[in-house]
């Protein structure tokens, strides 16, 4: 059976990307209750009715992610969340804290097990299974550990609250924890603030030194960034991730942008379609491999699947992607009988020949290349700046997209 493709969601924009993408499912973060809630847009409750609206028209399945661990006074909020969600017909919750899973279940609201619980065995699976209908792996299974699971649960019939088998789901692409599957304390512990609050302050991906205090020795390290591991990539063997039996592919990158997540999308979505049928190849692999580098990455490493104990590590700060967006201004309004789009040119400006990107909340992502340019009703090779341009465009776009031109990155250096 064809895996659920599960992207996801930092802004409208982005949720507009997922969806144009040809995902199956999104999943996004609601008020502060969230893994991503200091790095992502934090959609509100009132928000909730329109993201749910927008993917039941696109037929896209919607999850809400309350994964944090609640303290007291969150529990009224989390309440609110879970009626709010079930009242706008979201498809389902994402919980670690035992406090959601059982206030969810007694209001009948569907629920994910999180991959912060760690869920590494058919026993636990069979536990969650009570309260649960997708469990989401730890990250640190091998693709043997994920088939024997799957297995099991196909041999024993295990059902959760539906009445369905039970899903499994995993990551398949994005940012990497160093600790166990995200259960990190790093941040809490520098800064006082609470990765398992969703206010990470990514400690790990600073430089770090190790010097012996009493004589003043150091270390020496293969890199500096020894707590930073590159990003997942299960692309090359998604064919054996899918063969083990996993239900959804769930894809890491809320605070990423909206380009991240239509190239990521798109890419996974004709790797899934490709191992379909059949024709899932190397040289396929490597033409999907370039096109994920052009977005944000710390470089690619195939995490735990295929047995290492650790990821290998980044070596360098920030973003390695190979493509890089600089800001040109906003579209002032599209002409759709004639296709052209009149921009107004703010910070950057634009030459023929140039390949740029639109981002907007209904547009998601759009990708061009200026094959001509009037300015004026005349014809012109560069737009200067600021200036009123019309450019030929055959993809809708709307008043107030953000423009960015896409150039060839020059140096390693952060997004």
């Amino acid at each position: 059976m064809k895996p659920e493709i599960m992207a996801p969601v930092g802004s409208f924009e982005s949720l507009a990307a997922a969806i144009n993408a040809g995902c199956d499912s999104v999943f996004f973060g609601v008020e502060q209750l969230n893994m991503r809630s200091r790095s992502a847009h934090n959609f509100t409750l009132e928000e909730i009715f329109e993201v749910s609206e927008y993917c039941k028209k696109a037929k896209v399945r919607s999850y809400i992610t309350l994964n944090v661990l609640l303290y007291e006074h969150d529990m009224t909020l989390m309440r609110k969340i879970v009626d709010v969600a079930k009242a706008a017909g979201i498809t389902a919750v994402i919980c670690q804290d035992i406090a959601a899973i059982q206030y969810a279940r007694q209001v009948e609201m569907p629920v994910h097990a999180s991959t912060q619980l760690s869920i590494s065995n058919y026993e636990s699976v069979k536990f969650y299974a009570q309260f649960c209908d997708t469990i989401v792996l730890a990250r640190e299974l091998d693709l043997q550990m994920i088939g024997n699971i799957c297995k099991r649960i196909e041999e024993e019939g295990l059902r959760g609250p539906s009445g369905e088998l039970v899903k499994i789901e995993v990551f398949v692409h994005g940012a990497l924890c160093i600790a166990q599957s995200g259960r990190c304390h790093m941040s809490i512990l520098t800064t006082n603030t609470s990765a398992q609050r969703g206010a990470c302050l990514q400690e790990c991906r600073k430089k770090y030194r190790i010097i012996e205090e009493e004589t003043g020795n150091e270390m020496v390290l293969d890199n500096q960034y020894v707590l930073s591991p590159k990003d997942l990539c299960a692309l090359p063997f998604l064919d054996q991730v899918i063969s083990a039996g996993v239900s959804v592919l769930k894809f890491e990158g809320r605070a990423r942008s909206a380009q991240y997540v239509d190239t990521v999308i798109r890419v996974y979505r004709e790797a899934v379609e490709s191992i379909e049928l059949g024709t899932f190849s190397n040289e396929k692999i490597e033409i999907w491999m370039e096109r994920l580098r052009t977005v944000y990455n710390r470089g690619f490493c195939e995490g735990y699947f295929m047995g290492k104990t650790l990821p290998e590590w980044s070596g360098a700060s920030g973003n390695r992607s190979t493509d890089e967006r600089v800001y040109v201004g906003q579209v002032k309004h599209y002409f759709d009988k004639a296709q052209v789009a009149e921009l107004d040119i703010r910070a950057q400006e634009l030459k023929k020949g140039d390949h740029f990107v639109v981002m907007g909340k209904t547009t998601g992502v759009v990708y061009g290349s200026v094959s001509e340019m009037m300015r004026d009703e005349k014809s012109i090779e560069s737009s200067g700046k600021p200036s009123t341009v019309t450019i030929p465009l055959k993809e809708k776009v709307r008043y107030n997209d953000h423009i960015y031109l896409l150039k060839k990155r020059g140096a390693v250096q952060d997004d």
